[in-house]
This record gives structure tokens, C-alpha cells and sequence, in this order.
């Protein structure tokens, strides 16, 4: 572990996020993370090709009452980015289990998104004793094998020609991202650029590929998160879904609610994939108020 390692890229716009990272060593490299207030523990875990600055409007209204820890994984942000690593989801899950044990944390608030659902939840069903809620956006957590609507994507994306377009013209950020926000206009220039610049090569990009092909390729290891749901089905949960989502639907959506019944919550009407970069200070005060009413 290298916490006291702080930095800031040169391409960040420090008035949009104004956080330095740490740095935990795993394996495949450095892994950086945000750590900023104090308090009960909130990890926040991105997906695919974020990184930590798409909760940054989450930490911005949360730092002055929670901890607030947002890593970055292998391949993204202001992490390391080996083109030899596996990219795989499992191992990107083992390099946040390292993180978080090494941070010796409990009464974890744990908000996901995109692959940061299995990713985050595989450490939850793990270490169901140190997790104490859920905040679940747009997200899933189970084998789409059988669903073309998921085949197709994979297939296209993580296959030889979305291989060769993300690797060459950063497809996923310049393409993907583009259509799966909701309010096309909040994905502002800068915002975006924040994305094209966190990958400037080919040979950094392997994660934004990987990641599509594993939607079917890791279909075993995502049942076997599912199979093991019952660890995680009695914590308390927050659902805030963007309903304008490309990727996960009202019927992803519905099953979440069977497996939490009481859970609170959100419709976004108007928001797509990246609901907490879409609607971040309306989710936060939700958070908030969903952190004090399940004490």
C-alpha cells in the first residue's frame, strides 16, 4: 500500500474534481482512489470506461459528513494501465477486495454502477459483516447469456471489429458514451474530455473491449455472484435507476426489487446510463437521507 503517494493528472480540471489520489499496489500496477472526509465509509465503484470523477457530484455533496473512497480500477482513470493484464471482471473485484482490506473498513455504504455491480458486490456478498447498505444505479448483477439484447452487444463490442475501433478511435468514450446519457447536453466537452484523455493510446484502452466481451464471457462468474444474493438480500437498499438507460432496463430494474421488496426507490425519467454524473446532487441527498434512516 502506497497512501501516502498523492497526485493529480495534468489533465484534470481541478474545479470540476479537486481531489488528489492515493495509490494501493495490486498485482497488475498501482491502483489510485479517492479518499476524502470523514466518517462513516461510502465506496463508490465505476464501470465501463469511467472512473472515479463520474461520482464526483456524489463526493462533492457527501465528503463533509461521510468518508468518501472511489477507486479507479487497473486500466482507467489515473490508475496504471498494463496491456498484458486479464481486464477480466473477477480480477478487477480481487484488486477492490485488496484495496478495501487494506483500508481495514466496516459499515460500509457501498454505491455501484455498470460493471461496478458485480464488481462491488462481489466484495459485499464476500464480506457481508463490513457492508452495512447498498445504493444500487443502473446496474446488474447476474448471467445475461441467454438474452440476445446482451449478446448482441458483446458480440459486436468485444468482438475483432469493437476490439479494433475502441483500441484505435477510443470508440466506447467517443461513441458509446455519448449515447447512453439521457440529457445528451449534460455530457458537456470538458466532462468528456475527461474520458478521451484518461485513455490517450491504443495500448491503454484494452479495458473499454474487455469489459463488452466479458457481458457473456464472465456469464459463470456473474450466476455465481447470483447464486450467493442471499448473503447481501437483508442489508438495507436504495435503488436509483435512470430510465432512459441503453443498457439496463425497467426489467433489470425489477429484479432488483425482488430481491430487495423494501427498497427505496428512484425513477429518473429523464436520465440514461450515467445516472449519478446525470443526476448526482439529486441521488446524493437521497444517500443522505437513506444513510440516516437506516442507522
Amino acid at each position: 500500500m502506497l497512501a501516502a503517494s498523492l497526485t493529480t493528472a495534468r489533465w484534470i480540471n481541478t474545479d470540476l474534481y479537486p481531489y488528489e489520489a492515493r495509490a494501493h499496489r495490486v498485482p497488475a500496477g498501482l491502483m489510485r482512489y479517492v479518499d476524502v472526509g470523514q466518517g462513516e465509509p461510502i465506496v463508490m465503484v465505476h464501470g465501463n470506461p469511467t472512473w472515479s470523477f463520474v461520482y464526483r457530484k456524489l463526493i462533492n455533496a457527501l465528503r463533509d459528513r461521510y468518508r468518501c473512497i472511489a477507486p479507479d480500477h487497473i486500466g482507467f482513470g489515473q490508475s496504471d494501465k498494463p496491456d498484458r493484464w486479464t481486464y477480466l471482471p473477477q480480477d478487477h473485484a480481487a484488486n477492490l477486495t485488496s484495496l478495501l482490506n487494506s483500508l481495514d473498513l466496516s459499515g460500509i455504504t457501498l454505491v455501484v454502477q455498470d460493471w461496478g455491480g458485480p464488481i462491488g458486490l462481489s466484495y459485499a456478498v464476500e464480506n457481508p459483516e463490513r457492508v452495512k447498505r447498498l445504493v444500487i444505479l443502473n446496474t446488474w448483477m447476474w448471467s445475461v447469456k441467454a438474452d440476445w439484447y446482451y449478446q448482441g452487444f458483446s458480440g459486436f463490442v468485444g468482438g475483432p471489429i469493437g476490439r479494433w475501433l475502441c483500441r484505435n478511435y477510443n470508440f466506447f468514450v467517443g461513441q458509446v458514451v455519448k449515447t447512453a446519457y439521457g440529457e445528451k447536453a449534460l455530457l458537456t466537452p470538458e466532462i468528456h474530455r475527461h474520458y478521451f484523455d484518461a485513455l490517450p493510446t491504443p495500448e491503454s484502452r484494452k479495458g473499454t473491449w474487455v469489459f463488452p466481451r466479458q457481458i457473456i464471457g464472465s456469464s459463470a462468474w456473474l450466476d455465481s455472484l447470483w447464486q450467493r444474493r442471499a448473503n447481501i438480500a437483508d442489508k438495507p437498499a436504495m435503488l436509483a435507476w435512470g430510465m432512459k438507460d441503453i443498457a439496463f432496463r425497467e426489467q433489470e430494474l425489477r429484479r432488483w426489487q425482488e430481491l430487495f421488496p423494501k427498497a427505496q426507490v428512484t425513477r429518473f425519467a429523464t436520465a440514461g446510463h450515467y445516472v449519478q454524473d446525470e443526476q448526482g446532487e439529486a441521488i446524493a441527498k437521497l444517500i443522505g437521507d437513506f444513510m440516516a434512516a437506516n442507522r
